[in-house]
C-alpha cells in the first residue's frame, strides 16, 4: 500500500495510436515506458529511465507521431514489451535498495496505461507482469484530495495542478520524460509544508476474477453493467474477465445470456465495481477477442438480475463451494444417475465432493432435462472431462463445455418457471370460449403449391433459408416459411415453404434440391397444404405417405388437419386454461348463437394472447406479432362465472359440448407420449361416462395435449 509505501515509482506510458484521454482504446501496443523513482522519506529523486518498447506491429498512427513526435526508426531496434518490462522491474528493485528501501508503489497521471494499455497488451500476449502493476496511485485524485479547491479530479491537468500550486509548467519537449517530471514535481509539492499530504488512496487490479451467485434481491448498479456482443459460443465466463483485463468485475459479474434452446447467443452482461470501470469497459468497444471483433453497450441491472439473478437454495449451495471450474454436461440420458456420471467421467477427472459435486437439472415436477452442471476443484480436472466431449453416454453422446454460476441460475430459473397444471389455483370449472380461427393457418388443400426442406443444418435459420431459396424468395406467400421444431422445442432440420403457385413450387424442388447450405446438402419436394398442415399438427411426412399425428386415431379423426379448430366454439375447462394474469377487464357480456340460454363475457382477440395449443411449434417469415400455430383463449370475468355455474345443468349442456359439472374430473399422470383416446378408455375399461363425457374428452384431450403433456385429464 502507498500509505505503507517507502517510495513512489512515478510512470508513463504511450502507445502507437491513440495516446492522452483515448489511451488504449484502439488495441495499438505500448511503443514506450518512461519512470522515476521519487523517496517518500527523504523527499529525494532518482534516476529517469527512458525505454522504447519494439510492437508486434511495426506501424505509427499519423497522430501518435504528431503528438509523440516519435518514428518506427525510434522503435524498430527496441525490444519488445516482455524484455522491457524485465528491465524495468530489475532497475527499480535495484535503485530501491540503493535507497534503503524496501517497498514501492506505481504513480500514474491516469489509470488508462495500467488498466486499459498495459494489462490488455500482456493478457494478449500472454505476459506474466510483475507485482507492482497490480497497485497504483493517481496523482490526480491525490492532488485533488490534497487541494480539493482545485476542481475535479477528472477534469484536472498536470499543467493546470502546477498552475494552481505555482510551479512554472516543464519545459522539456520529449514526450514522457515531460510528464514524469511533471508528476514528480507536483509529489515533492505535495508533501512538504504546508501539505504533508499522505498518499493513500490506491487503486487495485484484480488478479483473477471471482465467480460467485447472486440474489434476485440484490441490489444492481445500472450504472455498472455492460452488455458484451459476439462472443465466440464456447466463451467462459473466465475469457470474458480476460478480454476484460485491467478492469475491475464484481464477484460473480459474468452472466452469459442463453437463446430460447437454452445454447448460448454470443451475449454476456458484465457487472463492474463501479461506473468508472463500467465506462472504460464501454472504450473496448469493438475490440478483438482472437478473431471476433466484440461490440459493447450499456446495460441495466433489472437486466443483469434477469439472467444471473436466483433464488434457488439448492442452487446457492451448489455454488457456494468457490474457486471450482464449472463443466456444462448436455444430453444426458433420462435416466442417468449420479454414477453414471461419475464413471462416465472416469477418475482422472474426480468431481468436487463425489455426488455433492452434481446439479442436475429437473423440471418442477422433477422430470430430468437432460443438463447436469458437474464442479472440479483445478482446471486440469476440468480439462480432461472437456476430452470426453461427444462421447457416448448409454445411446446418446454428450456434449461437455465450460460454464459459469450465472448460467447455472440461467438454466435453473428457465426450466423452474415451466408452469405446471398442478400449481393452477383450485377453482370451480368454468366454461371459456376459444378463438376458433388459428390466425395464420393456411386452409388445408391438396393443391401442391408447397415445398418441404429436409436436411437442414440446426444452426440454419429464416435468413439461411431466404439465402438459399435465391431468385425464388420473391414467390414465398407473406408469412409462408415454416420452420419445424421438436417436442424440445429444438429445430428439427424440417421446414415447410407456401409457394404463391403449384408452378412456383415444381420450380424450387427442381431448382433447388440436394443444393448445399453450409455444407450439407438439403433435400427439396413439392407437397400440398395438407401435407403441411398434418405435419405442423404433430404427424409425420414420408416419401410413402402421410402418418397422422399420434393423438388423432382415424375414428375419431376429423377428415382435415384443422378440423381439431371445428367453427363452432370449443369449450375447455379452467383447470387447463385458467390464466389470471393475461386480461383485466371483459367486454360486456353478449348473447351468441351457440349459446342461448345463458351469455358469456369474452374477449377480444389480442394478438399477444394466444395460446400454443399444437404439437409442433413453427417459426414464421416474415415475423406476425404471434405464433401462427396457436388458439387464443379469453377468461370470463368472475361475476359471469358465477352466473354460469347458478344454471342449471340442461342449460349449460346445450349450450356446447363442456365437461358436466356433476361429473369427476380425473388427472392422470405419467401417459406415454403416442397415448390415444382409445388408450384412455380401454384403462378406463368397466367405469361409466356418458356419450357428452366422452366428447368432451376427446376435445380435451385433442387440444389440451401441448399445455399438460403428458398429463391428461378426464371427466368420469
Amino acid at each position: 500500500m502507498a500509505s505503507h509505501s517507502d517510495t513512489l515509482v512515478v510512470f508513463f506510458g504511450a502507445t502507437a495510436g491513440e495516446n492522452g484521454g483515448k489511451l488504449g482504446s484502439d488495441e495499438r501496443e505500448i511503443i514506450l515506458l518512461v519512470w522515476q523513482i521519487v523517496d517518500l522519506h527523504e523527499k529525494k529523486v532518482g534516476k529517469l529511465h527512458k525505454c522504447f518498447v519494439k510492437p508486434d506491429t511495426l506501424e505509427l498512427t499519423d497522430q501518435c507521431k504528431e503528438e509523440t513526435g516519435l518514428t518506427v526508426d525510434d522503435v524498430v531496434k527496441a525490444e519488445p514489451l516482455d524484455k522491457v518490462l524485465q528491465q524495468f522491474q530489475q532497475s527499480v528493485s535495484s535503485e530501491v535498495k540503493c535507497l534503503g528501501r524496501t517497498t514501492y508503489t506505481l504513480c500514474v497521471d491516469t489509470p488508462l496505461v495500467i488498466r486499459q494499455a498495459l494489462h490488455p497488451e500482456a493478457s494478449k500476449k500472454n505476459l506474466v507482469l510483475p507485482e507492482i502493476f497490480f497497485s497504483f496511485v493517481d496523482v490526480r485524485k491525490e492532488f485533488h484530495k490534497c487541494c480539493p479547491n482545485a476542481g475535479l479530479a477528472q477534469k484536472l491537468t498536470l499543467t493546470s495542478m502546477l498552475e494552481y500550486v505555482g510551479l512554472p509548467a516543464v519545459s522539456e519537449e520529449s514526450i514522457g520524460v515531460r510528464e514524469v517530471r511533471s508528476m514528480v514535481e507536483l509529489t515533492l509539492c505535495i508533501l512538504a509544508e504546508p501539505h504533508n499530504h499522505k498518499f493513500s488512496c490506491v487503486e487495485t487490479v484484480n488478479y483473477k476474477f471471482d465467480s460467485g451467485t447472486c440474489s434476485k434481491t440484490e441490489p444492481v448498479d445500472s450504472e455498472a453493467v455492460i452488455r458484451a456482443r459476439g462472443l465466440p459460443w464456447q466463451s467462459s465466463d473466465q475469457d470474458i474477465a480476460r478480454f476484460f483485463k485491467g478492469l475491475n468485475i464484481a464477484k460473480g459479474g459474468v452472466a452469459l445470456c442463453l437463446n430460447a434452446q437454452g445454447r448460448r447467443n454470443g451475449e454476456a452482461l458484465v457487472r463492474f465495481i463501479n461506473s468508472e470501470h463500467r465506462d472504460l469497459a464501454l472504450e473496448r468497444h469493438k475490440h478483438h477477442m482472437g478473431s471476433r471483433y466484440i461490440e459493447v453497450y450499456k446495460a441495466t441491472g433489472e437486466e443483469f438480475l434477469k439472467i444471473a439473478g436466483g433464488t434457488s437454495n439448492e442452487v446457492a449451495q451448489f455454488l457456494s463451494k468457490e474457486n471450482q471450474v464449472i463443466i456444462r454436461m448436455r444430453g444426458l440420458p433420462f435416466t442417468a444417475t449420479p454414477q453414471d456420471v461419475l464413471a462416465f467421467l472416469g477418475p482422472e477427472s474426480p468431481v468436487t465432493d463425489g455426488t455433492e459435486g452434481l446439479l442436475f437439472v429437473k423440471y418442477p415436477d422433477g422430470r430430468p432435462t437432460g443438463d447436469a452442471f458437474v464442479l472440479f476443484s483445478c482446471e486440469e480436472y476440468a480439462q480432461n472431462a472437456l476430452k470426453k466431449h461427444k462421447q457416448i453416454l448409454g445411446k446418446r453422446y454428450i456434449e461437455l463445455f465450460r460454464s459459469t454460476a450465472a448460467e447455472v441460475q440461467q438454466v435453473l430459473n428457465r426450466y423452474m418457471s415451466t408452469p405446471l397444471i398442478s400449481t393452477l389455483p383450485p377453482s370451480p370449472i368454468m366454461p371459456v370460449p376459444v378463438l376458433t380461427t388459428p390466425p395464420f393457418l393456411p386452409a388445408a388443400s391438396s393443391t401442391r403449391d408447397c415445398v418441404r426442406l429436409r436436411g437442414l443444418p440446426y444452426t440454419a435459420g429464416i435468413e439461411d433459408i431466404l439465402e438459399f431459396m435465391g431468385e425464388h424468395t420473391v414467390d414465398i406467400k407473406p408469412h409462408g416459411v415454416h420452420m419445424v421444431l421438436n417436442q424440445q422445442g429444438r429445430p428439427s432440420g424440417d421446414a415447410f415453404i407456401q409457394m404463391k403457385s403449384p408452378d412456383k413450387a415444381f420450380m424450387v424442388a427442381q431448382k433447388c434440391h440436394k443444393k448445399t447450405m453450409k455444407d450439407r446438402y438439403v433435400e427439396v419436394f413439392q407437397c400440398s397444404t395438407e401435407e403441411m398442415s398434418i405435419v405442423l399438427m404433430g404427424g409425420t411426412l414420408n416419401r410413402s405417405g402421410l402418418s397422422p399425428p399420434p393423438c388423432k386415431l382415424p375414428c375419431l379423426s376429423p377428415p382435415t388437419a384443422y378440423a381439431a379448430f371445428p367453427t363452432p366454439p370449443a369449450i375447455l375447462s379452467e383447470a387447463a386454461l385458467y390464466q389470471p394474469p393475461l386480461l383485466a377487464a371483459p367486454r360486456p357480456p353478449q348473447t351468441t348463437a351457440h349459446s342461448p340460454a345463458h351469455t358469456l363475457a369474452y374477449y377480444p382477440p389480442q394478438p399477444h394472447l394466444y395460446m400454443n395449443m399444437n404439437m409442433n411449434y413453427t417459426a414464421y417469415y416474415p415475423s406476425p406479432p404471434v405464433s401462427p400455430s396457436t388458439v387464443g383463449y379469453f377468461a370470463a370475468s368472475p361475476a359471469v362465472a358465477a352466473a354460469v355455474a347458478a344454471q342449471p345443468h340442461h342449460a349449460a349442456a346445450a349450450a356446447s359440448p363442456v365437461l358436466p359439472q356433476h361429473g369427476a374430473l380425473v388427472r392422470m399422470q405419467g401417459l406415454p407420449y403416442n397415448t390415444g383416446v382409445k388408450d384412455i378408455l380401454s384403462f378406463f375399461q368397466g367405469y361409466q361416462y356418458a356419450p357428452d363425457e366422452y366428447s368432451g374428452m376427446v376435445q380435451m384431450s385433442e387440444q389440451a395435449r401441448s399445455l399438460i403433456q403428458p398429463k391428461e385429464w378426464l371427466c368420469l
